[in-house]
């Protein structure tokens, strides 16, 4: 069966026939180029420092097949953005999964973070010359990006937190402070960052103090101390910087929309990210279930005289992962959905309902498959391992679970407890009435 006739039924009123003509190229070239690719990706990377400075040429060959696909830039909602290949955020959605299947198929196709929202944030809020010098290049892939908002010394998941200083002298901003989890900024292709700082620390409001600021990579006074690992591993050449700024000076024309609107745009960048991600997991989580039914269908690997599929547990997980996976598919998509009847200030609820379930539901499936494989699973021998530790960080990135959970909660309760005690209340009197009335004795207690 193809992609296309995969399309949930509640999402296919959505998706136009040139989407799903589209999501069958991309489910061809993800399973026949870019998964038998990701391999010769990590072999030309090599080993030791110069990961840091390779580009692997097998990238550059996918990236020529997709673009005369036509297999680029498919994550600019038609909805929103006239940069794009005129696709919507379900459509996309749709075609994100399979990218999320493979390790090189987003960057293959141009869309793969941070330069995702980073694009989305140039087309949203940039000026004609910021678009030009910036978003133009990265749109058609000849640089990337990284988006600098985390710190060390701070609690940044609350982002008022954030004490990158931005003081402006002159015609200048002058940058200090230092940031981490800088995804992105170790790859030698990696040309402007954008950095979150605080530019009135003194403003009553909270969230007038931030703004945000364009600083090329090569700046003088911009420093990469180190590039963190992720349950060990480095991710390069992309990499997650720890960069220290000591007075970075950049033109005040590098300031985007203007001072003091830093919240507005992160939020208008994190709220597609975020649903960005929750694509891919579900691909990712697909996937391990395919390496889940091969390992236990091998004829090689049996126990107690039985292949692993001939055991009840083992069948209970294949079932607990398809209904995992299909339901999170659900929010996922229904996000998307209200993304593309609004935006993404309207889907918060729903943008955050598939932040913190799609990775869940897809730990919960790799590591079954990990379990499965045995010792297999946690070593390179599969892809899973490594596929874990990846979605492990997206229950922090962009904001942990705690926070997206926490604000769900009070929405819920906030909006609905009056509602819910005023209808509750006139039932119980109703009931309590009818019982009377019917000769039997009220047992509301309540």
């Amino acid at each position: 069966m193809s992609a296309s006739t995969r399309i949930p039924p509640i999402a296919l009123p959505f998706v136009s026939d040139r989407a799903k003509k589209t999501l069958d190229l991309v489910e061809e070239f993800v399973e026949k180029d870019c998964i038998p690719a990701d391999a010769v990706y990590s072999a030309q990377l090599g080993e030791g420092e110069k990961r840091w400075q390779t580009v692997p040429p097998v990238m550059e060959e996918l990236k020529l097949k997709a673009k005369k696909l036509g297999l680029w830039n498919m994550f600019l909602s038609k909805t929103h953005f006239k940069e794009g290949a005129g696709f919507s955020n379900l459509e996309y959605g749709l075609m994100a999964e399979l990218l999320g299947k493979s390790k090189v198929a987003s960057e293959a196709t141009n869309n793969a973070a941070p330069d995702t929202g980073n694009m989305e944030v140039f087309a949203k809020y940039g000026n004609e010359a910021q678009k030009k010098e910036w978003l133009v290049p990265l749109l058609e892939g000849k640089i990337r990006s990284a988006f600098l908002m985390t710190e060390p010394e701070v609690a940044s998941s609350d982002a008022t937190n954030i004490e990158m200083e931005i003081r402006r002298e002159g015609n200048e901003y002058v940058l200090n402070g230092s940031k981490w989890w800088s995804s992105g900024a170790g790859d030698p292709r990696c040309k402007i960052y954008l950095v979150m700082g605080k530019s009135d620390p003194n403003n009553r409001d909270t969230y007038r103090q931030q703004s945000v600021v364009l600083v090329p990579a090569d700046t003088p006074g911009v420093t990469i101390h180190r590039m963190l690992h992720v349950y060990g591993y480095d991710d390069a050449p992309h990499g997650h910087g720890h960069i220290s700024f000591k007075n970075v000076r950049v033109p005040i024309s590098n300031m985007v929309l203007g001072e003091g609107r830093g919240f507005e745009i992160i939020q208008g960048r994190l709220g597609p990210g975020r649903i960005h991600h929750a694509m891919r997991t579900i691909g990712a989580a697909e996937k391990a279930i395919e390496w889940l039914i091969a390992r236990v269908n091998d004829e090689r690997k049996k126990t107690f005289g039985k292949p692993l599929s001939a055991h009840g547990v083992i069948l209970e997980w294949i079932a607990k992962s398809r209904i995992e996976v299909d339901a999170a598919r659900l929010i996922v998509l229904n996000a998307a959905i209200k993304i593309d009847q609004g935006d993404a200030k309207a889907a918060l609820k729903e943008i955050a309902q598939a932040k913190v379930l799609a990775p869940q539901a897809a730990l919960a499936i790799i590591d079954r498959a990990v379990q499965a494989y045995g010792a297999a699973g946690v070593c390179q021998d599969t892809p899973l391992a490594y596929t874990w530790a990846g979605i492990r960080t997206l229950r922090i990135a962009d904001g942990p679970d705690e926070v997206h959970l926490q604000q769900l909660g009070r929405r819920e309760n906030n909006s609905r407890k009056e509602a819910v005690a005023a209808k509750l209340k006139w039932q119980q009197a109703e009931s309590d009435r009818l019982l009377i009335a019917s000769g039997f004795k009220a047992k509301s207690h309540l």
